[in-house]
């Protein structure tokens, strides 16, 4: 085989709808694409088995499933025995914070930057992709355009590569998307939505659930977007 010549891109990849578009959108801009998966103790586990599968079909030039056990601290429902809230918008948190819902992970997306940027510079990637949305979203505060831009700047602060080098760019190109706009520009780029998952909760066999937030944002966008969810079939875990 020859020699990729293409920049590399460091894609967050969690197994979800959103995380496949942005490695396809990445793709789409001529990056190769080096998708990173976090195993942080998450008990939507499933989507493990789902980043795998779409690392494969999408032909990424690599794919690293980083061992973070977040589940250590809890604090979460998705990391903790916390129950996941059963229909949209349900068990918020007091205050502070009473928009956030109990499904956020305690500063999940700084830790995953953080990573994702010593990996990059351990590569030579100057380019970070992450899926976060500021539209059709949960209410995390780590989704935020504001972190997203501030986070950049702290990657261009303390990074050898950025010192007096190129830097890094941190992309978030669903940040101004709706979940029907994501389900759009996926499509258009061949995005296989049968194999993602999205559920904080599914059911042994990989099962979405149906009514955690998740799920209803995923519903959401696909009925705006007038196409069937091809993901509600069973998936399992190690497959």
């Amino acid at each position: 085989m020859g020699s990729d010549n293409r920049k590399k891109a460091v894609v967050l990849l969690s197994g979800g709808m959103d995380s496949a578009v942005v490695a396809a959108m990445a793709a789409a801009e001529g990056f190769a694409v080096h998708a990173l998966t976090f195993d942080y103790g998450q008990r939507h586990r499933v989507e493990l088995a789902a980043a795998k599968r779409q690392a494969v079909l999408q032909q990424m030039a690599g794919h690293t499933i980083f061992p973070l056990p977040l589940h250590l601290f809890g604090g979460s429902a998705l990391t903790d025995d916390i129950p996941v809230p059963r229909r949209a918008g349900e068990a918020k948190e007091g205050s502070p914070g009473a928009a956030i819902p109990v499904t956020y992970v305690p500063a999940r997306n700084a830790v995953f930057l953080s990573v994702a940027l010593s990996f990059a510079e351990a590569i030579g990637a100057a380019d970070i992709f992450i899926g976060v949305s500021a539209v059709d979203y949960s209410g995390y505060p780590d989704c935020r355009p504001a972190f997203i831009e501030a986070f950049g700047k702290v990657a261009n602060l303390g990074t050898r590569m950025a010192d007096g080098g190129p830097g890094f760019t941190i992309h978030a190109p669903l940040q101004y998307l709706s979940k029907e706009e994501t389900v759009r520009r996926g499509l258009s780029l061949g995005v296989d939505f049968g194999v993602t998952r999205t559920c904080y909760d599914p059911a042994p066999d990989g099962t979405p659930c149906g009514t955690c937030d998740a799920c209803c944002l995923r519903e959401k966008g696909f009925a705006a977007a007038g196409v069937v969810d091809p993901g509600r079939s069973p998936m399992e875990e190690n497959e």
